[in-house]
């Protein structure tokens, strides 16, 4: 590439910006760009996406909104204390969490803000407009990694939907991670659909909810009646603490239930329960408990138990989120991303349920995201694809989509033969 010629740069606005999660994906992405680290876990370095146009990893450019004030060097300490983070890594990436420091702003509203919910959107929304001016961005992707709020009990605005409504009046494409209202709220629904912008959501599928993915499309394509589904959750940190909140556990427990809903064709007996355990930390424990019948109405058992770092697991989905969201918004499309459902277990749209079948979904959006740059308008909601600025290339989407079933019955392989063998898969 010619000296003159420079790359487009592009932000990814972080609502929750000096979190455990975000600051993952800060240090993560430098680490990776740098070459100190592989890009383990980002579905977006593999094969499939090679050629879908997206912003390259080194192009991205960190801010946000938080209501907390830990520099965001000083929480990759910790996080490096606790584990999360490889030791070294916050030094050696110093410069960019540096950088993504002096880009966050206050977020709110906190307690004694006598500002209107308009006010506040307005205030948001200039945040965002400015980091895109002052940093010379092509576009800028909102993504909300905040914690866990309840779900709203009257009109007002929560503060998730609160940023939505900010990304949607910059101008910004808008992904939730999170289990919170977003753009799910009534007063928002017009506005979503009348931005002409793209959005996916949400709440993230990290852990339990990916094995459950697996395992529910697993029973029923099996014949199996499944009796009973269990699950407790065991984690620490900010997300614990949320957590501990019946209102948030709720709102997080339903797209949990909503994915065996979806792949079993019906709900079992059973709930998860959340406990927080704060020296846990950043670390979580899933089991899950399943009863179900065989031939002859045997009665049989399957347990499975889910160790894992929720930062760990959630940053390179998040990268990934971005750098596709920004892509389409390029390529001037608009509406619910429903082939991102992989990523959630409440996402919008209409899609599969199924791992498996999500990722042949997913696979086949990288290879209509290739081409030349901007598309006209166009929507990827339940008809994606069907002609318009949607159908990229169309006989790549085609093979991808024949590399995806490929792909999706390994994952479907190494999930079960991971159970079998008392793996954590």
């Amino acid at each position: 590439m010619p000296a003159s010629v420079s790359v487009p740069r592009v932000g990814v606005w972080l609502i929750g910006a000096r979190g455990s999660v975000a600051t993952t994906v800060v240090a993560g992405c430098a680490a990776v760009t740098a070459g100190l680290q592989p890009p383990t876990g980002l579905i977006t370095e593999t094969p499939p996406f090679a050629d879908s146009g997206l912003p390259a990893l080194s192009s991205l450019v960190f801010g946000g909104h938080d209501t907390v004030d830990c520099p965001l060097p000083k929480r990759a300490e910790a996080l490096a204390a606790g584990g999360v983070l490889p030791h070294g890594l916050p030094a050696a990436v110093a410069a960019e969490l540096t950088a993504t420091e002096r880009e966050i702003r206050p977020g709110g509203p906190l307690p004694g803000d006598t500002r209107t919910e308009d006010e506040l959107i307005t205030a948001f929304a200039a945040d965002i407009r400015s980091f895109v001016r002052r940093c010379r961005l092509a576009r800028a992707v909102v993504v909300n990694v905040a914690s866990t709020e309840p779900a709203p009990t009257g009109d007002a605005l929560p503060p998730s939907s609160l940023y939505a409504a900010a990304a949607l009046r910059a101008g910004c494409a808008y992904v939730n991670f999170t289990p919170s209202t977003g753009l799910h709220h009534p007063a928002l629904a017009g506005q979503a659909e009348s931005a002409g912008l793209p959005y996916a959501g949400r709440d993230g599928k990290t852990g339990q909810t990916l094995l459950r993915s697996v395992l529910g499309p697993m029973f029923t394509q099996r014949a199996l009646s499944v009796r009973a589904w269990s699950g407790t959750n065991l984690l620490g940190g900010g997300d614990g603490a949320a957590l501990a909140n019946p209102a948030a556990a709720a709102a997080k427990n339903a797209g949990k239930e909503r994915v065996l809903a979806d792949t079993l064709g019906t709900t079992p007996e059973g709930e998860v329960h959340i406990d927080d355990v704060p020296a846990l930390g950043d670390w979580k424990t899933a089991w899950d408990h399943i009863a179900f019948d065989g031939f002859l109405g045997t009665r049989m058992v399957l347990q499975t138990t889910w160790q894992g770092c929720d930062s760990a697991l959630a940053a390179p989905l998040i990268l990934d989120l971005a750098r596709l969201t920004a892509r389409a918004a390029e390529r001037g499309l608009s509406g619910p991303l429903s082939a991102l459902g992989f990523y959630f277990k409440d996402p919008v749209g209409e899609g599969a349920s199924g791992l498996g079948e999500q990722y042949g979904e997913l696979v086949g959006f990288g290879g209509r995201l290739r081409g030349g740059g901007s598309g006209g308008a166009g929507s990827l909601g339940s008809g994606e694809g069907d002609g318009g600025a949607g159908d990229v290339g169309g006989s790549g989407a085609a093979s991808a989509s024949a590399s995806a079933s490929a792909s999706a019955s390994a994952v479907a392989s190494a999930a079960a033969s991971a159970v079998r063998s008392g793996e954590q898969w």
